[in-house]
């Protein structure tokens, strides 16, 4: 079975490549997702990273290595913390976040960009950015509004408690083409930087 589907991946990745975030460094993988999701999830989005979600719940339900406790494909995919923890951003209330997403197949639907606990895999606070109608159309890159795959966030404030450390937050990319009916998810790791200790006023010794 693994066989087939690596090679259905291997030979077809112009179909299955959609959307990813490429700046800042998005989640990739690496080994800990081969043991948490499997080596038919690792293949398929090694061979795509790009893949939806729903193609990837379809291959995981043919791997009996795939752990569903450690691999939550609705969270980044199942692309792990732990391969990715070089790449942390370090921000602060109040940055502005340059975001940059390959859109190599548009399909027209509804996008957001937010920042999730990696937790409960919740939606903290409001929606950064938000497209509800008519988010990645036509039939090339090109197609797409520039200011759909080439903006930026803003660090809102608040998360210095929830998102202090590395791996409890990070900024999603949620895409649906709802004819399309196909789910793309693309995670950034970030924390909050500590706020400098008040030192109040200095005497000379």
């Amino acid at each position: 079975m693994f066989a087939t589907l690596a090679t259905v991946f291997l030979f077809a990745p112009a179909v299955l490549s959609h959307g990813i975030i490429t700046v800042p460094p998005s989640r990739a993988i690496g080994p800990a997702i081969t043991t948490a999701c499997g080596q038919a999830i690792t293949s398929a989005i090694k061979s795509d990273n790009t893949s939806y979600v729903e193609q990837l719940t379809k291959i995981a339900s043919s791997d009996n290595k795939f752990d569903r406790a450690a691999c939550n494909l609705y969270l980044c995919k199942g692309l792990q913390f732990s391969d990715n923890s070089a790449n942390v951003q370090t921000w602060k209330a109040g940055d502005v976040v340059p975001v940059k997403i390959w859109l190599r197949i548009p399909h027209e639907g509804i996008a957001n960009v937010s920042i999730v606990s990696t937790k409960q895999n919740k939606l903290v606070g409001d929606f950064l950015k938000i497209w509800t109608k008519a988010y990645a159309p036509g039939k090339s890159e090109q197609d797409v509004p520039l200011e759909q795959r080439d903006f930026s966030v803003t660090v809102p404030s608040g998360l210095e408690t929830t998102c202090a450390n590395a791996g409890d937050c990070v900024l999603q990319w949620w895409w649906l083409g709802t004819a399309a009916k196909q789910t793309y998810e693309s995670c950034v790791d970030f924390k909050i930087a500590a706020s400098g200790p008040y030192r109040g006023l200095e005497f000379n010794a």
